[in-house]
């Protein structure tokens, strides 16, 4: 295969490269994303492969044992149960840097997929660059943590250097080139993207009437980051001013939430908390979690909300396409998502509560809204081939 991208283009068969975060991270929620890139590359009839990289560090996580190390066992088994399941069985593999080591079934072909690769794909930017991915001709970053990943890249210079390795840089900050988005300039020239979703997946399933507003969610991802004298928080900081809302509209949340400082205040509260292990096992058990939800409610990271960002989450889009409405609170999306219609926005608690109570009272109208949502922003079909010419044409 040519890794000229036009004769590529030309016969419209590219291979293409997947990095992400499956072995290291084996959660259904954190994986359900990265399938979504490569279920909807295949269905346009691109030749892809899903590469993972251990990087330097242990970054293995093991929900069995609940630790963090450099043994990738559970994380291989996993991955091979979720790639058989989508029709990938064949088609990815895991380099294991303290070995220097490759698994997985296409282990032996790794040179060759990396040589005749036209495109590349670091989702989050959680794979290293080695020797053997920078033959790829254009390597894309993509951005999921605005604001954050672009601190990151002002203040760490190896950070930075390793950014300087890609050819393109998109980010779910989708307001990032307006004026009014406040993240701070790192240089780099992102463009705008946002999340695919390969809709027929994520069939549309009848919403539970007594159903209850769920997400699933981290308190605290990583501590707050500050720049120039701003301060760029977390979903913690975000949260405090919507810790009553069970009391003003009924205990009607059930919030999968990870990091034990949240329990007992979400609790004491009338929040309804789930193990967010058991909710997300796998991608499957995560689809099911939404599906018995009757719509999401969620806040953001202070940090996307303080830099109206217009990042909009992944997990939301799959509430969109299963049929469920959210109410999430406003990064900016309303400056390109059509909003007061399967997505409704908060920017108080008084806007969060007139969102529960529109949905409610509307429940049918608003699920029919978020599937058609999710069919004109997010279908993969739409959003794939749009990224895939600017990352080879920009």
């Amino acid at each position: 295969m040519s890794n000229t991208p036009i004769a590529s283009m030309a016969s419209g068969r590219l291979r293409i490269i997947v990095l992400g975060y499956v072995v290291r991270g084996p959660l259904g929620g954190m994986v359900w994303s990265n399938l979504q890139y490569l279920m909807g590359l295949a269905r346009l009839g691109h030749d892809v492969y899903f590469l993972e990289d251990s990087d330097d560090y242990p970054s293995c996580y093991d929900p069995a044992k609940g630790y963090t190390d450099t043994d990738p066992t559970y994380g291989l088994r996993f991955a091979g149960r979720v790639f058989d399941k989508i029709g990938f069985g064949e088609h990815w593999a895991y380099y294991d840097a303290h070995l220097s080591r490759w698994f997985g079934p296409s282990a032996d072909r790794t040179t060759e997929i990396c040589r005749t690769a036209d495109l590349l794909f670091n989702l989050c930017g959680v794979n290293p660059m080695r020797p053997w991915l920078l033959q790829v001709p254009h390597r894309v970053l993509i951005d999921e943590d605005p604001v954050f990943t672009q601190i990151k890249f002002l203040t760490d210079a190896s950070a930075r250097n390793f950014a300087a390795q890609h050819t393109g840089f998109f980010s779910f900050a989708e307001n990032i080139a307006n004026p009014r988005c406040e993240i701070p300039n790192d240089g780099f020239p992102w463009q705008d993207t946002r999340q695919p979703v390969v809709l027929e997946v994520l069939p549309v399933t009848t919403g539970p009437i007594e159903g209850r507003f769920t997400t699933v969610m981290q308190w605290t991802s990583y501590p707050a980051r500050e720049h120039n004298g701003r301060r760029y928080g977390m979903k913690s900081d975000s949260f405090g001013p919507y810790l009553s809302l069970p009391a003003n509209v009924g205990r009607i949340f059930e919030l999968a939430v990870g990091g034990q400082a949240a329990d007992a205040l979400l609790r004491s509260n009338g929040w309804c908390i789930r193990d967010p292990l058991e909710v997300t096992r796998d991608p499957w058990t995560y689809q099911r979690f939404i599906q018995e939800s009757k719509a999401e409610f969620s806040v953001a990271k202070h940090g996307y909300v303080v830099t109206r960002s217009g990042w909009f989450s992944e997990r939301s889009v799959a509430y969109l396409a299963s049929g469920r409405p959210v109410v999430v609170q406003e990064t900016g999306f309303s400056d390109w998502l059509l909003t007061g219609a399967g997505v409704l926005p908060f920017a108080t608690p008084e806007e969060a509560r007139f969102g529960i109570e529109d949905i409610v009272s509307r429940y049918d109208f608003h699920c029919k809204a978020a599937r058609i949502l999710a069919e004109e922003y997010f279908d993969a079909r739409k959003v794939l081939p749009h990224l895939i010419e600017r990352a080879l044409f920009p």
